[in-house]
């Protein structure tokens, strides 16, 4: 056994070509590169539009090559399949994506190597906990009950098929309902936003009637001094004429 060299490069799956980067890097490798991208590209067909680590190991004795593709993370591919460049902030409110069933057997089948499931039911079952996190609907539904539906076979057919692309009709109607969960959702933040205008204001009422009570408040108060001073001063008028007396 002869001594390994690597070639290491990011690909569009499905796309591989001699131009660079593998190109230049093979040439001096010595190997055949046209058997070399056509390997590359079988075993990254799966990740057609989404760019993923390949590592091509090279046997210098005898110019023998095996590929290794490492996979982008379960949400990334997630989230290239619905087009979506973030995930929810409140996942368990703001819904951002409904995805088929289909498209999580295509990222379970992307992913498979990586997952370590034991069956690849159990690899579609960790896509669609992915989903939750991401505020994902998975089929018009949460997340967990897309998992149980899963458990109850409602989609052996089609894992077993290993089908990945949904018809669209499919997607329409899940992006139809998407939207008409996003406006219940909108109406909802707007409501309780109008709720809590109406609770500051009835606060900032209360306290203006608060500073308006207080000088009536004290009108009282202000008005008995006013009422002292005069029977004051005549006591200070009475004093002199009493001194004389004496």
């Amino acid at each position: 056994m002869g001594k390994k060299e690597k070639v290491e490069a990011m690909i569009e799956g499905g796309k591989a070509s001699a131009a660079p980067p593998l190109g230049p890097a093979l040439g001096p490798m010595g190997v055949n590169i046209g058997q070399v991208i056509a390997e590359i590209n079988k075993v990254t067909a799966d990740f057609k539009g989404v760019k993923v680590p390949v590592k091509v190991i090279i046997d210098t004795s005898d110019k023998s090559f095996e590929i290794e593709v490492g996979t982008p993370p379960t949400s990334g591919l997630i989230k290239k399949e619905l087009g979506l460049e973030l995930g929810s902030g409140i996942p368990n409110k703001n819904k951002v994506g409904n995805i088929a069933m289909e498209q999580v057997i295509k990222v379970a089948k992307m992913k498979r190597a990586s997952l370590h499931a034991r069956t690849f039911k159990s690899a579609v079952k960790q896509v669609i906990g992915s989903c939750s996190s991401l505020g994902i609907l998975v089929e018009n539904k949460e997340a967990k009950l897309a998992s149980k539906d899963v458990d109850k076979g409602m989609y052996d057919d089609l894992i077993k098929k290993e089908a990945s692309e949904p018809s669209a009709e499919k997607l329409s109607a899940l992006k139809e309902h998407l939207s008409s969960v996003q406006s219940a959702y909108q109406k909802e933040v707007e409501r309780l936003k109008a709720l809590e205008a109406e609770k500051a204001a009835a606060e900032e009422a209360a306290k203006a009637a608060a500073v308006a009570a207080t000088p009536a408040a004290a009108a009282p108060t202000a008005a008995a001094g006013a009422a002292k001073a005069p029977a004051a001063a005549a006591v200070a008028e009475k004093k002199p004429a009493a001194e004389k007396k004496k």
